[in-house]
């Protein structure tokens, strides 16, 4: 086989498309394996770059590939796509990848470790048992109210008000059960959620980085933990607007002709770090407002000028780029920056 420089890789459970040029840019491979037959090609193979679509399996192959002693890029899917010819197919994917993979400025997803995975499964298990509880709460309530019974906003007034169900004897005996099923599977999930808070401590405290997050007002341990674990590299981004860029917090910019309009934020990123950051911004914002902790001149004229919920915004995305700052450099959030060596030496 003729020698090959790039090949694109088209992924999905059980089919593969692979497109691999040589070095004057002509195809030279054009096939459809399935999985183990991926693995035996790629084991013989000499060395080269694969592009693989950062989507579902993807760090797995990633690292696969790696271990056979190839450099793999993980490319975003939604810079793969200007480069696919008219129809959408596997073949097209696959050779829209390996284009895109020469490109001088593409961007790439650095390739994730399994501990990293795990960390992220953690947060992902975390978040799917808070929705869990809460749209249980939700049931519980509703059904409370069809029999006059309801309990004051917030998750911990649940338990009192299941408490109240179960000393009322005028409901159904069959209505009393069916409480009695909803109160049990109440408590299993605070029981799980307790668990994984737990080990998302634990986690946290074996982090230092997480750790200084955690001292930025606004942030705290869950915030500075999704932080450190969803940041891909915070040496890749060229500036910190960069990186509150990706996090969607800046501005639609829609500018044309010398002319500069900028619109709501992007919302592009990743989204459940996102509204970490809005929450920890608006509750330093209410603390502000009731006038408890120390005062930013910055934050108290921004509520002068805008409405609370656009100055939350405005102040995760100051909180953003205080969290790059630190996670590149090192630094302790309050503390002085050390002088340079010549000025300590005066």
């Amino acid at each position: 086989m003729e020698q090959i420089i790039r090949i694109g890789i088209d992924t999905s459970k059980h089919v593969f498309q692979l497109h691999g040029v040589n070095a004057a840019e002509e195809p030279v491979l054009r096939k459809k394996l399935r999985r183990k037959e991926v693995v035996a090609l790629f084991e013989k193979l000499s060395p080269t770059v694969v592009a693989i679509e950062a989507c579902g399996g993807s760090h797995h192959w990633a690292r696969l590939l790696q271990s056979f002693g190839h450099e793999v890029k993980l490319i975003p899917p939604q810079y793969v796509k200007p480069y696919v010819k008219r129809g959408k197919n596997d073949t097209a994917d696959a050779e829209a990848l390996c284009e895109a993979m020469s490109r001088p400025t593409m961007r790439f997803v650095p390739v994730k470790t399994a501990k990293q995975q795990a960390a992220l499964m953690l947060v992902g298990l975390r978040d799917r048992l808070i929705r869990n509880r809460t749209q249980l709460a939700n049931a519980i309530r509703g059904y409370a109210a069809e029999y006059g019974l309801i309990a004051a906003r917030g998750m911990c007034k649940i338990e009192p008000l299941l408490e109240r169900i179960a000393a009322d004897k005028m409901l159904p005996d069959l209505a009393r059960e069916l409480f009695a099923l909803h109160a049990k599977e109440y408590a299993q999930l605070q029981t799980q959620l307790k668990d994984v808070d737990a080990k998302l401590m634990a986690w946290h405290r074996a982090e230092a980085c997480s750790q200084r997050l955690a001292q930025i007002p606004g942030v705290g341990p869950i915030g500075a933990s999704l932080l450190v674990m969803k940041t891909p590299a915070p040496e890749t981004f060229r500036s910190a607007r960069h990186f509150a860029a990706w996090l969607g917090l800046t501005p639609k910019d829609h500018s044309t002709a010398g002319r500069v309009r900028l619109g709501v934020i992007t919302r592009a990123g990743d989204e459940a770090l996102r509204s970490v950051l809005v929450a920890g911004a608006t509750a330093v914002i209410r603390h502000v407002r009731r006038g408890r902790g120390a005062v930013s001149p910055w934050l108290v004229d921004l509520l002068k000028r805008k409405p609370p919920k656009l100055a939350a915004v405005a102040l995760a995305n100051k909180i953003a780029r205080i969290a790059w700052k630190l996670m590149v450099s090192g630094e302790i959030y309050g503390a002085k920056p050390m002088p340079p060596a010549s000025a300590r030496a005066a």
